[in-house]
């Protein structure tokens, strides 16, 4: 028999606890002080199970107690004896069923935010010539292509977007009601979720999301001086003293769902600890997230390594917030912990970075599919119509394209299963292929995956009642 080797895995410590993170399963291991032994002899050399058995014994390690971390060691694959990387690309399934839809119900907007995805420099959409806001019968039609292609899906999602959302508020409204009697019909349940910029929340549409129970999610960089730098109207006015007291507004009336900031983190705009404090603190957001903008490395507001370490560090003070409120069985309302933390719960490995193209899809307002909502209006990018459903063919080539094992620069990281290469339009920005792997965030992503690694350590060993709370989304 071959000797047996060391596998894939990332080690930490956290509470006096060793773990072992492991590639590519994405599970969290605890080592006792047995199996810490196996990975201390093997980390010296190879050895056959015998080998491997007697020096256990040696140190006074029952057989039985050796042989029993050995097997539970090896059935984790935290120990192997065989075969690197796969290559080949394992198929989803097709046709895969939907969860969620994104309906741009505009690709218009009243702001002028510089760093803007869809209307800036490293915009792909191509929109001329197409509809600018999305109607109700496209809308509905696309109600009913969710309902039609999410077979064995008890609960499904609809999400809106833009452009400002809100500026297509009529759509909003009709589609909703539409989605949930048809849902109903069809022995489902359907979930609402809005993103907006805010300067359109007036207290019937407030009255009216709150009503309806829809999750919602204010896109804002912060306190004014933060804000203003880049979330701008045409002429070069600055947007936050006209949400501000909308946002207000909104958090005193919509109590039915928690409500999020989503911070965008440029060049100008990095002191993530003052934005937090700002937003969850005194303008009282449930919870707040932040993510680096999706930009060319020329532009000016583009964040650079120095930039990146920046937000780590702030990062990894808020995670330790966010540990010390778990300890003491409080919730904390840093999105980006808790949406890490809950990826290592459920042991997910990605085979691809998100669900776009997958279980998730964009609609632009003229009805063509996109892999999410980042793409729509892009021929480049198009899956098919909702009047003439998906071209399996082009979906096919976009995910095997994003695979992980498509990205050979991926297969000796061990933060592969949490990140599979990153977001699929940050890669198509960079680097012009949607399947390149995200290499100028690889550094940062282990460094952020090693910080959750730690904290849910910590938490595991003290107060592991907490996970209980990843069991429930």
């Amino acid at each position: 028999m071959s000797g047996y080797r060391l596998g894939e895995f990332h080690s930490f410590a956290s509470a006096d606890q060793e773990f072992l993170y492991l590639v590519p399963s994405g599970a969290i291991f605890a080592l006792d002080e047995v199996s810490s032994s196996v990975i201390k002899h093997l980390s010296a050399a190879e050895r056959t199970r015998e080998s491997l058995v007697a020096e256990l014994i040696a140190q006074g390690v029952a057989r039985s107690e050796a042989e029993e971390a050995i097997d539970e060691l090896y059935q984790s694959h935290a120990i192997a004896n065989g075969n690197g990387f796969p290559t080949e690309v394992q198929k989803a399934p097709m046709p895969f069923p939907l969860q969620s839809l994104v309906l741009n119900v505009t690709n218009q907007c009243n702001l002028s935010c510089k760093y803007c995805y869809e209307f800036g420099e490293d915009r792909v959409a191509t929109p001329e010539g197409k509809p600018k806001f999305m109607s109700e019968e496209t809308a509905h039609a696309a109600v009913e292509f969710l309902l039609a292609n999410s077979p064995g899906r008890r609960a499904i999602h609809l999400t809106f977007f833009g452009g400002e959302t809100l500026m297509n508020f009529k759509v909003v409204q009709s589609t909703i009601e539409y989605a949930r009697t048809r849902a109903h019909a069809e022995g489902k349940y359907i979930d609402f979720s809005l993103t907006t910029n805010a300067t359109l929340l007036t207290p019937p549409v407030i009255e009216y999301l709150a009503e309806q129970h829809v999750g919602i999610t204010i896109s804002i960089d912060g306190p004014k001086e933060l804000n203003d730098q880049l979330r701008v109207f045409s002429n070069g006015q600055g947007s936050y003293e006209m949400i501000a007291p909308r946002v207000k507004e909104l958090l005193a009336k919509h109590k039915t769902r928690p409500i999020g900031a989503r911070v965008t983190l440029t060049s100008q705009v990095v002191d993530v600890k003052a934005i937090y404090r700002h937003l969850k603190d005194e303008l009282g957001f449930h919870e707040v997230g932040f993510a680096p903008v999706t930009t060319s490395p020329v532009r000016l507001y583009a964040l650079g390594s120095n930039g990146l370490n920046t937000v780590l560090e702030q990062f990894t003070e808020l995670a330790q917030e966010y540990l010390e409120f778990a300890l003491r069985d409080e919730m904390h309302g840093f999105s980006n912990v808790k949406d890490t933390l809950q990826e290592l719960h459920a042991g997910l490995s990605k085979a691809h970075p998100c669900g776009a193209g997958l279980g998730l899809l964009g609609v632009a307002p003229s009805g063509d599919i996109a892999p999410c909502h980042r793409f729509v209006d892009s021929d480049t990018h198009k899956l098919g119509n909702i009047a003439t459903g998906i071209d399996r063919d082009v979906q096919s080539d976009f995910l095997e394209r994003g695979h992980i094992n498509r990205k050979p620069e991926c297969h000796t990281c061990w933060a592969r299963p949490v990140c599979s290469g990153g977001c699929y339009h940050e890669a198509y920005v960079r680097y012009g292929d949607t399947g390149h792997a995200n290499l100028h965030y690889c550094d940062w992503i282990r460094g952020w995956t090693d910080v959750c690694l730690k904290v849910y350590g910590e938490i595991a060993v003290k107060n592991p009642k907490f996970l209980e709370h990843f069991d429930e989304r």
